[in-house]
Parts: C-alpha cells; sequence; structure tokens
C-alpha cells in the first residue's frame, strides 16, 4: 500500500455545499479525513510560549465528558479566560490554532486559559448539548479557579466564530440563573444569529471584491446567508430552536449582561452577525465595544503568522487587562 493510500488527502470543502460536508463527516469511512491536526508544537516557533504549563482536564458534563485544557504561564496571576474554539459547530478541537495558539499566547502573557471542546451537531447532537457542555465548562471553571491561577470573579468567557455563539447563549443562561455571571463576554467573528443579517452597503461590496478576487475563497461560500442558515440549523435541529434565546443569543432580552467585547473579521459576512448583535446590546444598556481588524478574513485566529491573528491576540490580551476585576 502506497504512503498516499494509508494517508489519503483531505477532500476539497471549498467544492462542497454544507450539507456534503456534514454527510462527509458523518459518514465513518470519511471521518478520518476531518480529524483536527496534531497538535503543533508552537513553542519551537514561537520561544516566548516555551514556559507556559500545558494540561488536559476531563469535565463532568450533563452529557457525559467534556474536554478541556489548561494554559498556565509562569506569570500566572491576572484574569482568566475559559475560551470556546469554532468550526460551524460540526468541528475544530484542542490542537487547532484558534484554540490551542490563542491558549499558549495569553497563557505566556499571564492570563490561565481554560479551553474547551464540545460536542459536535452531527449524528443526532443538537442544542442544547454543546452549549451544555460550555456551560459545564464555565462552571467547573469557577469551581476550579485556583487551580487555575485566578480569582473566580476575575474569570473571563470568550469564543470564536460558533464558539462565540455558544459562549453568548450560556451567559444569558448564566444570566437568568444557571450560575455566576463571568466578568466579560468575548465575541471573535461570532455566528450568534440563527439567520445572517442584512449587510451593510460597506461590507456587501467587500465581499464581492473578495469573491471576484479569489475566485470563490471557502470562506466566502461557507457563509453565504443560505449556507450560514443550514449550518445554524444543523446545530438548533428544529425549527422551534432557531427562536430561542439561548441558542442564538439576540433572541429575546439583551439585558443585564457583563460587558462584551465584539471583534469582527474586515472581510466576512460573519461581521453582519456580530455588529448587529453589538447594536442590540448597546439599545438594551450593556456596556458593549465592537471592532474590526482591518485586513482578516473569517478565522483568522488559525493564521499564527498573520498579522491580523497577532493583532487579535494582543487586543484580547488588552482587553482582559483593562477588566481586570480582582
Amino acid at each position: 500500500m502506497s504512503q498516499a493510500e494509508r494517508h489519503p488527502s483531505p477532500p476539497d470543502l471549498s467544492q462542497l455545499e454544507f450539507r456534503q460536508i456534514v454527510g462527509l463527516l458523518e459518514s465513518t469511512d470519511a471521518e478520518a479525513a476531518f480529524e483536527t491536526p496534531d497538535r503543533v508544537d508552537f513553542p519551537a516557533r514561537f520561544p516566548e510560549l516555551a514556559g507556559v504549563e500545558v494540561r488536559d482536564v476531563v469535565i463532568d458534563g450533563m452529557h457525559g465528558e467534556v474536554a478541556g485544557r489548561v494554559y498556565r504561564g509562569s506569570g500566572a496571576g491576572g484574569p482568566g479566560l475559559v475560551w470556546v474554539h469554532g468550526g460551524a459547530f460540526i468541528g475544530g478541537g484542542l490542537d487547532m490554532p484558534e484554540a490551542h495558539w490563542v491558549s499558549l499566547v495569553l497563557a505566556a502573557q499571564g492570563f490561565p486559559v481554560l479551553s474547551l471542546d464540545y460536542r459536535k451537531a452531527l449524528r443526532g447532537v443538537h442544542y442544547p448539548a454543546p452549549s451544555d457542555d460550555v456551560l459545564a465548562g464555565w462552571l467547573w471553571a469557577r469551581a476550579h479557579a485556583g487551580e487555575l491561577g485566578a480569582a473566580p470573579e476575575d474569570l473571563h468567557l470568550g469564543g470564536a466564530s460558533a464558539g462565540g455563539n455558544l459562549v453568548a447563549g450560556v451567559t444569558k443562561r448564566l444570566r437568568d440563573g444557571a450560575g455566576p455571571l463571568p466578568a466579560s463576554l468575548v465575541l471573535v467573528y461570532p455566528a450568534v444569529h440563527a439567520e445572517l443579517p442584512p449587510f451593510s452597503r460597506e461590507l456587501e461590496q467587500k465581499l464581492d471584491v473578495d469573491e471576484a478576487a479569489s475566485s470563490g475563497s471557502p470562506t466566502t461560500l461557507l457563509f453565504k446567508s443560505e449556507q450560514y442558515r443550514e449550518m445554524t440549523f444543523q446545530y438548533a435541529g428544529s425549527e422551534d430552536v432557531m427562536g430561542d434565546p439561548y441558542a442564538f443569543a439576540p433572541n429575546g432580552d439583551l439585558t443585564g449582561q457583563p460587558p462584551v467585547f465584539i471583534m469582527n473579521s474586515e472581510t466576512d459576512s460573519l461581521r453582519a452577525s456580530g455588529e448587529a448583535y453589538g447594536d442590540g446590546l448597546r439599545l438594551a444598556g450593556v456596556e458593549v465595544t465592537v471592532e474590526t481588524v482591518p485586513g482578516t478574513h473569517h478565522g483568522h485566529l488559525s493564521g499564527p503568522e498573520e498579522p491580523g491573528a497577532l493583532y487579535s491576540v494582543e487586543r484580547l490580551a488588552t482587553w482582559l487587562r483593562d477588566h481586570h476585576t480582582a
């Protein structure tokens, strides 16, 4: 058997519709092609990360075990972050740069991190299981804050893309009695709406120019309005859940939340979701900061050597530093 036969190349996702990607992920034969790659040795590439202590933890959740990973640097003692990766609700894991590299960089600057995985919306899994996993991880972090190296009241909750959806919904669950609220909520290029809000004229032009230049990049194709709704419905599992205020945070009452930081990618259809949620929070009297990172596309935190990714992680660190409550 040849090397290529033993390790087949993964399919080109840019050529597939969302339903086809789900079908492949749910196929036993194809699933291995989509597994998260082995953890990259980032400390070898970024020596300043070498002093971060990393250990895996297992958290008891409502639906079984939840995988987490704790990151602590030598200067731990600052605000802590519970961080949730994206992946369109159907993919991603603790080894992807958006989870692993981001956590390393923040921990190296003195911000301990609990990075969380969650059940994917595949093979009959839908809301609330992924949300329940994130809630379990948050409650574990509060109960084990001493192990993280942060005061319980100085823990923040954040996530990217689909992870941003999950943490936004969990924050509303916490507001309504599920547990203590985070010191702040951090959303990076989040997918918080059940359906994409209308694009601004500026965003529409930006996306049109980008698609013409790239001949249709995977990012552009995946998040057209119809594909976005297929993605959120895959998470929801039914039409009733599409209006649920915890599955999609813009639904219902937005008041009573902690300070919220929303950081969007410039050329990203999901910017419409982040911007609209920021507007809704502001109208509800919530302290909210909305920023757009120039020159970036959706998922840019998975490009550790890109200027936009480096800027964004530094901006996250600044937010945590400025919202140190202990």
